[in-house]
């Protein structure tokens, strides 16, 4: 597909409609980010009076030079069936967005909409890489000494042995373009560690993984250390790891209102919680899920990044900016590099 220059700067796509928050959330996310960065030229896509009409709270915003519009006549509900978006949805923002993409004017794009349409959509558009059966969706997760990548979060419900042993590869390849880290640690979430344990396609992935010298493969790891920084990749099907990052999500949300509520039941936990007040908020940004919003979409030939349906204006900043983190980075050359190595295996 058609590249862009380096001069043009960078350039992202946005869904502006998609998603269970209103399109007011998104507009906010945008004049925030091009607030923080001066470099960024971004391409809003979706009711266009209703957009122009929110711009005009940020004055000077819609006459800067670095946003362009796009107008979209409908939008992919979250109830719609991916297969359904791909045959009458060719007019919504999603699908525009994803032409962004596809035809290179944009470098990247991010959609808080419905998954399974994203993914049809992407994968009809952008294609995947060859020698990648399905794409898989990878997110970051706090942990011990800085942040994991869980993936597959719910592209794949069903994994194949093959499938997961891609994922690995992919994850290997993302951790180390986003972090830096030479020879990331893999593992298999499983439901044990001993080589007994597990489904057959864990138990033969677990098998091809070891027989990989090129990846640094750990061996299994159970949901309790998913948090622990004990691998820096953890590879699953879509099942699993939906079900590992709702979980966590749920268990994140319930410490910080237990927290807040233990803090506010009398006058003396009150006043502690004064004292210890810059703790708790460091704790809560630790824990708070909105701050590692944005999911990737590895696999396709284009960047794609996944908010979170319910992102507020802050959780949809966080996944344009993990977008941008992706491109700096130069995640699609590494990952093209990695399945291009695997393939000659």
């Amino acid at each position: 597909m058609p590249g862009r220059s380096a001069l043009q700067g960078m350039k992202i796509a946005l869904d502006i409609m998609s998603g269970d928050e209103s399109p007011r959330s998104r507009i906010c996310s945008v004049a925030r980010v091009l607030k923080s960065r001066s470099d960024i030229r971004l391409i809003l896509i979706g009711d266009k009076p209703l957009m122009n009409a929110l711009l005009v709270e940020y004055p000077g915003l819609a006459d800067s030079g670095r946003i362009e519009m796009l107008h979209a006549d409908t939008t992919i509900a979250m109830g719609d069936r991916p297969s359904q978006a791909l045959r009458s949805r060719k007019g919504s923002s999603m699908w525009k967005m994803l032409e962004q993409v596809a035809n290179g004017n944009a470098d990247a794009c991010v959609s808080a909409g419905n998954t399974g349409a994203l993914m049809a959509m992407g994968r009809y558009l952008l294609k995947t890489f060859s020698g990648v059966d399905r794409p898989a969706i990878a997110t970051s997760l706090p942990c011990g000494n800085g942040e994991t990548l869980l993936l597959d979060i719910g592209a794949n419900v069903d994994s194949t042995s093959a499938n997961l042993y891609q994922f690995a590869v992919m994850g290997s390849r993302l951790s180390s373009s986003l972090y830096g880290i030479a020879a990331p640690r893999v593992a298999l979430l499983n439901v044990g560690t001993e080589d007994i344990k597990g489904s057959e396609q864990v138990r033969l992935a677990h098998q091809i993984l070891l027989e990989d010298g090129s990846l640094n493969y750990t061996g299994y790891i159970e949901g309790h250390a998913i948090f622990t920084g004990l691998a820096d990749v953890i590879v699953c099907d879509g099942f699993a790891g939906n079900i590992a990052l709702k979980t966590a999500e749920g268990v994140a949300n319930l410490a910080r209102h237990e927290l807040t509520a233990m803090f506010q039941s009398g006058w003396w936990r009150r006043l502690l919680g004064l004292m210890v007040s810059p703790v708790l908020s460091e704790f809560g940004d630790q824990i708070n899920p909105v701050l590692y919003n944005g999911a990737s979409f590895l696999g396709l030939q284009g960047i794609v990044v996944k908010s979170h349906g319910s992102a507020d204006e802050k959780g949809f900043y966080q996944a344009i900016c993990r977008a941008i983190h992706e491109v700096e980075s130069g995640v699609q050359g590494r990952l093209a590099q990695g399945i291009e190595d695997m393939l000659m295996r």
